[in-house]
């Protein structure tokens, strides 16, 4: 998402929008014209925690890295010394990998402040709006108020499609696996074009179609940039209105869909839906590509061999460099 920001409100108010929640004492890291990484972390208090940061982010940073790329670091808290102590140290290491910080703002709930210039101001009800306005027209779903919010969104009425799966299970077991896929395929294709809302029916038949790895993996490898808003629709309804039993599958659909898309805040509280106590490969990849600040045009660059699917993928995120865990942890989007 490309937006014309005319000045330090206009800057706050889209960070919901790009993170898809509104954050709370948190560190903004936001690319200015560039390549870069959007990222947010929890604002790190001691010395400790901002090396653990800098270990997180630092690669994923250097790698996007070019000549003349710049950032904007917005510290959200209410203690204003402690964002201009954090912002300052941030903003020196950014320098050292060659990345300008051309804006360095405090902001809490109500007010912005520059931390080079001093210059303080209100945010507004105009620059939110206008914001807001510009985000719809760019197709982008309205940030959720909290993280926590977010991941609430994801659970819906299960009941409806769990009482439809022991038939759903046996009508599939009477048609053949290939035959079972082409109708997802052409269900999901059928959704591109009118986006109309499943019955509990068909969601339960496609709940128990994406069981199937081949079927799956044919969903899956079919996303792209151009089609990637029908897929996030898709697997956030099936996600919220899966039970446990097949809620692996859409949950790590919607990961990948929202990763590609850059909501990665959205993809973690995705992944958060797989069920703990059933490990899934495909969400283990989602969240290696997260992890690492992966920028989606790698993926649709690297024109992965369809028939080898998830062992392709793996491959190929593995080869790159994984980035140190820390106390805190970066969100990746773009």
């Amino acid at each position: 998402m490309t937006l014309s920001i005319q000045n330090p409100d206009e800057l706050v108010a889209v960070i919901p929008h790009l993170l898809g929640f509104k954050p709370e004492e948190s560190i903004v890291f936001l690319p200015m014209g560039s390549d870069l990484p959007v990222a947010r972390v929890d604002l790190p208090t001691t010395p400790r925690d901002r090396e653990g940061v800098w270990r997180s982010i630092r690669d994923a940073y250097g790698r996007y890295s070019q000549p003349g790329s710049s950032l904007a670091i917005v510290c959200l808290t209410a203690d204003r010394a402690m964002a201009t102590d954090v912002g300052h140290e941030f903003a020196a290491r950014f320098d050292s990998i060659g990345i300008d910080t051309r804006a360095m703002l405090w902001a809490d709930e109500t007010r912005w402040a520059d931390l080079d210039t001093g210059d303080m101001g209100l945010q507004t009800d105009a620059a939110r709006e206008r914001i807001a306005a510009a985000t719809v027209l760019t197709g982008r779903a309205q940030p959720a108020a909290t993280r926590d919010s977010l991941a609430e969104s994801l659970v819906g009425d299960r009941e409806p499609v769990a009482k439809l799966l022991p038939e759903t299970r046996g009508a599939a077991r009477e048609n053949t696996a290939r035959l079972e896929g082409r109708w997802a395929l052409a269900r999901m294709q059928r959704f591109q074009r009118d986006g109309v809302r499943l019955s509990d029916s068909d969601a339960a038949r496609l709940l128990v179609a994406v069981e199937s790895i081949p079927t799956r993996d044919r969903l899956w490898l079919d996303m792209n940039r151009g089609n990637v808003g029908s897929h996030v629709a898709m697997w956030t309804d099936m996600t919220q209105r899966a039970p446990d039993e097949v809620r692996a599958a859409p949950a790590s659909l919607l990961g990948f869909a929202s990763w590609l898309s850059g909501h990665g805040a959205l993809a973690w509280c995705a992944l958060d839906q797989v069920p703990k106590d059933k490990p899934y490969a495909l969400a283990n990849l989602v969240a290696a590509a997260v992890e690492t600040a992966m920028h989606p045009r790698e993926w649709e660059a690297a024109n992965l061999p369809a028939e080898r699917g998830l062992d392709s993928a793996a491959d190929f995120i593995s080869r790159r460099p994984a980035a140190q865990a820390g106390p805190a942890q970066a969100v990746p989007g773009f």
